[in-house]
């Protein structure tokens, strides 16, 4: 019998020969039954740091992760790939769960994902304390420490449930820490004394930091895209943006779509797929895009509205250049932005007397009871609440976000859930009602025909078109005929979801005496201004970018990434001769026409091809040389 190693594992089920650096290291020490704390970049394959392992430890792997959309997508790669995984979160009705946490008791579930607020839940404690349980991971670990960008009450949790089973390591994972919330998540997650660290460089050696101050953001934003070829990814605040911007692309011949939370599940879907496929060249999306999406060939993000702190931008700009392959991270902003970025930051953490009013107006708008609502959903619409209370939408935002980290609910802005059915009827109450029912005979044949096992042994994914089409039916008719099959408790049958959702985490309270850490909130502000502070200063530092993020990170270091703006200028004034010799190559080539990027360095042949990029650049800035509608750069006729 052939003995299952870290590389057989990679090889059987994520067919890579090789893993990624500290990838091996981090597996191996948690193999040998150590606490991990990881801390990879964005891109640097942390789900194979817990995925592999638990596949070679005895026992389900407890994933704990705040992102929905992430674990399902998780998930569906782990049975993509023969892997049986479930996921427990918000949203979900209590009897599924109650299927599903049995399944990871008696079945043969491998990875079991769930939200944070579940490990304070009764059912969910009362099936873990039966699991056999041989790994947990805790994803976006930074979530734990109050001096992180993204701090949940809820992860403090995860600390008393290790109690229940001792002995069992656990592996953290986080692309973006500081060395404070570092040793804040060690110490919270309660590591053993043998616990161990791995951080990989937050140095990017391909990807070059790039910030350009401008009154005009279109005409930039243009240049830059003409510059660098390939897909790209451009990040603004609002939704409204990012359908006006990739109308402005495509009526500029840039093949652009947009992406925010507010679209449906089956518009995000193919959006991003035809945008993966390089169908469209650039994606233009607030920052709920992304996630979770390995594309490695983006050779350009751009930010036009400048984020709220490095840890988010960091994150966002590292999904350019995944392939290791040179790719640029442009920040395009104007004096305005920043002091609109200390606005917005002060507007993000509303006084805890307006928080008590949403959450308040929260109690009315679903008609909750002082003590009920514990662990229900609703489908939540903000426009709409907003104008019934008369409150302005932004400032809604920030409450609910404010009152999702003081963990009384949780607030999902896209969530999807597709529809499901479970058989729960035995075969001799199902046999006998297809007998007494013709007219239900055909539906439940073709449910079983499609779905098999699956809808017998838990919940399966179905679509009620490809039965209508069994059927010869509308889909609504299939939509009532599963409905009254629900009803009279043959199957449970879970219609999709593809709403905002708002989950209250506990029990509907008191307004007036809503439990808020008073003193956290007020050290939250603080700690989100000194983010913000730090954005600011990124932008306005004439300083190596990369450096500038090491230090954020406490990485110390004296080394220079050399292709970041402020490298290239530097480099510019210190070899100008060099510079100087090969602008006037570049102007020469140009007398006379007009050629692309590509015909010009074939020209010249230049030994210093970073030089050549660096002073093309450096021409295109200064408006010496401009692109035409074919993306040919020429002399501007004004400095002829």
């Amino acid at each position: 019998m052939t003995v299952e190693t870290p590389h057989s594992i990679l090889k059987k089920y994520w067919k890579h020969d090789r893993f990624r650096p500290l990838q091996e290291d981090i597996i191996q020490s948690v193999l040998a039954g150590h606490d991990v704390l990881a801390l990879l970049p964005t891109g640097g394959g942390k789900s194979v740091c817990f995925q592999v392992p638990a596949l070679l430890r005895e026992g389900i792997c407890i994933v704990v992760t705040p992102l929905v959309a992430l674990m399902k997508d998780q998930v569906e790669q782990l049975r993509s790939r023969g892997i049986e995984a479930v996921a427990v979160y918000s949203a979900m009705p209590r009897t599924q769960i109650d299927i599903l946490l049995d399944n990871c008791v008696y079945g043969s579930i491998k990875f079991l994902y769930v939200s944070p607020e579940r490990l304070q839940n009764d059912l969910f404690i009362a099936r873990f304390r039966r699991m056999k349980v041989g790994l947990l991971a805790v994803d976006e670990a930074h979530c734990i420490s109050q001096w992180g960008y993204d701090f949940r009450p809820q992860y403090l949790q995860i600390a008393a449930i290790r109690d229940i089973h001792p002995g069992v390591p656990i592996v953290a994972l986080t692309a973006t820490a500081t060395r404070r919330v570092a040793s804040d998540i060690m110490e919270k997650l309660q590591f053993g004394q043998d616990g161990v660290k791995f951080q990989k460089s937050f140095a990017r050696d391909n990807l070059a930091f790039v910030v350009r101050k401008t009154e005009n953001k279109d005409k930039k934003l243009l240049e830059v895209l003409r510059k660098v070829n390939g897909s790209a990814i451009i990040y603004v605040r609002s939704r409204k943006a990012t359908q006006e911007i990739a109308s402005w692309l495509n009526q500029r011949k840039i093949a652009a779509s947009h992406y925010h939370a507010g679209l449906t599940f089956e518009e995000r879907t193919e959006r991003q797929d035809a945008w993966i496929k390089n169908q469209t060249r650039v994606m233009v999306a607030t920052n709920a895009f992304g996630m979770g999406i390995d594309k490695p060939d983006v050779r350009v993000v751009i930010h036009l509205d400048l984020p709220e702190n490095i840890e988010g931008y960091y994150q966002e700009a590292g999904r350019g250049g995944r392939d290791e392959k040179r790719a640029f991270a442009v920040m395009i902003f104007h004096e305005a932005d920043v002091q609109n970025l200390e606005l917005k930051a002060e507007q993000s953490q509303p006084p805890a007397a307006y928080l008590k009013r949403i959450y308040q107006a929260l109690s009315n708008y679903f008609q909750l009871a002082l003590g009920s609502g514990d662990g229900e959903s609703f489908d939540f619409d903000l426009q709409e609440f907003s104008e019934r209370f008369q409150l302005h939408g932004a400032e809604v935002f920030h409450a609910l976000k404010r009152l999702e980290s003081e963990g009384l609910i949780q607030f999902s802005e896209s969530f999807y859930s597709p529809s499901t059915v479970h058989l729960i009827a035995d075969r001799t109450r199902l046999y006998e009602f297809q007998i007494a029912n013709a007219r239900y005979d055909p539906i439940i044949k073709l449910l079983l025909r499609l779905y098999g096992g699956e809808i017998l042994s838990g919940f399966s994914k179905i679509s009620e078109a490809q039965i209508a089409r069994g059927l010869k039916a509308s889909r609504g008719e299939v939509v009532e005929m599963l409905k009254h099959l629900n009803e009279l408790q043959l199957i449970m049958y879970l219609p999709v979801k593809d709403k905002p959702q708002i989950t209250f985490t506990l029990p509907r309270q008191d307004a007036d005496r809503l439990p808020l850490d008073f003193q956290r909130l007020e050290a939250r502000r603080k700690l989100i201004l000194s983010k913000m502070k730090a954005m600011a200063d990124f932008v306005t530092r004439d300083r190596c970018r990369m450096q500038q993020i090491q230090e954020y990170f406490d990485e110390e270091t004296d080394k220079t990434c050399g292709i970041c703006d402020v490298c290239v200028k530097n480099r510019k004034d210190s070899n100008s001769h060099a510079f100087e010799s090969m602008r006037d190559e570049v102007l020469r080539v140009l007398k006379d026409r007009a050629l692309t990027i590509e015909q010009i360095e074939g020209h010249i042949a230049p030994a210093d091809r970073e030089l050549f990029v660096d002073v093309v650049r450096d021409l295109v800035d200064d408006g010496v040389l401009q692109y035409d509608s074919v993306w040919k750069l020429g002399i501007a006729a004004q400095k002829r």
